[in-house]
């Protein structure tokens, strides 16, 4: 990232990019809500890991309504990245930031705990990921970061949980791999969990489970492991792997850095890494039952995978059948260097009606949208900025977690919103006058 740069919404083509709200958590402490063209229509005083603004759908038809970490609120100090997987009380705000919901206290260690994604089911009951330090037999360490999703009720009682250590045998690891795992090894120090569960969601109803196959019910959970190279999907009944992507991917007889060049499609899915955001396509939209993923191609694995000498990041749409990538993006689409497009932790992907989709590059705070051939059609960079504990040293950014698009209609209808054309300068062209 460059050290002078602009923010905010750099580019803007109402006319084909698909409009809507932006929902994501800025390193002011804020939630924020966007328009199109940049402007907060409506903050919240609070962070989420992710912030996620609740389909009306599931919350009685409240509109605007947020989950968040409670204890994730504004601070004017530095801010220590350990603190999201450490919150004591996540929530949910009304449109007026009134708390309407909340777990903490009743949670199995005293504190929430949650980390990188939650899920509001229909009946009211709230899915999420924790972080749960406990020792593991067979670990060298004592007490091990895991990972448990839990489903709580409103009344705050956990009714279901799957802890990720009880099904470390069922996700394709080898002997080395195991071996690894069990010895501590981790390309990230392991923070959130040895094998960093930073997705999960209902598959909700799709192709595939209507043409027959059972793996792909409705109520099973998708989840990714940003350590681990995969993508599976928990059977909710009993607990198990039905189907799984990765960790091992096929040897396409190809220098690693080669896979972030391949323009054939559809061809067998080759090596993620770091993926993130991994979820079916939902119903109603171009894609639908596909798996999309932003694939970061950032140093993860046991052993760790092979990357390229020029990395870049992509996002594959992948057919989960036949585990084979259909779609993609990388920095070449826009008629850029593939590196100019990287993130190597963090991000998301996600697809709107019209067949674009909307990527957050996380680590440099940027949110843009892409038409199916890869123009870039709206543009906008995080303008929140705050300095943070990282790694021992103080550091400003902006990076960002993840980007929800919000429909319009999820809102209060008096929310204002602009559509106006953001004209972006020729950036070869483009320069800082003197003396200012």
């Amino acid at each position: 990232m460059y050290s002078v740069f602009p923010t905010g919404v750099t580019r803007y083509e109402p006319d084909r990019a698909h409009n809507s709200y932006i929902l994501f958590d800025g390193r002011d402490g804020k939630t924020h809500l966007i328009d199109m063209n940049g402007n907060d229509v409506h903050t919240w005083g609070c962070i989420g890991f992710p912030s996620q603004l609740l389909d009306p759908a599931v919350v009685g038809g409240q509109l605007g309504h947020v989950l968040v970490q409670l204890s994730g609120k504004s601070t004017h100090g530095p801010i220590l990245f350990n603190n999201i997987f450490n919150n004591k009380e996540i929530g949910e705000l009304d449109w007026d930031g009134n708390v309407v919901w909340k777990w903490g206290a009743r949670a199995p260690d005293g504190a929430a705990n949650q980390s990188h994604d939650w899920h509001r089911l229909p009946n009211g009951n709230t899915l999420i990921v924790a972080t749960l330090t406990h020792a593991i037999a067979g670990f060298r360490a004592g007490d091990v970061n895991d990972q448990v999703i839990y489903e709580i009720s409103p009344a705050g009682e956990v009714v279901w949980q799957w802890v990720v250590s009880e099904h470390l045998e069922e996700f394709g690891f080898s002997s080395e791999g195991l071996a690894l795992i069990r010895a501590g090894f981790s390309t990230s120090g392991g923070q959130a969990g040895f094998l960093t569960v930073n997705k999960m969601t209902v598959l909700g109803p799709n192709r595939w489970f209507d043409a027959g196959d059972t793996r792909f019910h409705p109520d099973n959970l998708i989840i990714d492991a940003r350590e681990g190279n995969f993508v599976a999907i928990i059977e909710k009944r009993t607990g198990t792997i039905v189907w799984r992507l990765g960790p091992q991917y096929p040897d396409t007889g190809e220098p690693p850095g080669r896979r972030i060049y391949n323009t054939r499609l559809p061809r067998p899915v080759d090596q993620l890494s770091g993926q993130h955001d991994a979820h079916l396509i939902a119903e109603g939209l171009p894609g639908a039952g596909n798996l999309l993923v932003f694939d970061n191609q950032g140093a993860a694995g046991f052993p760790p995978a092979a990357l390229g000498h020029f990395v870049g990041s992509r996002v594959l749409e992948i057919d989960p059948i036949r585990q084979e990538i259909v779609w993609q993006y990388t920095g070449a689409d826009s008629q850029r260097d593939v590196w100019t497009f990287h993130s190597s932790f963090i991000s998301s992907a996600r697809r709107f009606p019209s067949g674009n989709t909307l990527i957050c590059e996380g680590m440099t705070g940027r949110l843009f949208q892409v038409t199916p051939h890869g123009a870039i059609v709206w543009e906008y960079v995080n303008p929140y900025f705050a300095r943070a504990i990282v790694g021992g040293r103080e550091i400003l950014t902006n990076w960002t977690y993840r980007a929800q698009p919000v429909p319009y209609g999820w809102v209060p209808p008096q929310t204002p919103r602009s559509e106006r054309p953001v004209r972006a300068p020729d950036v070869t062209q483009f320069r800082v006058p003197a003396g200012i």
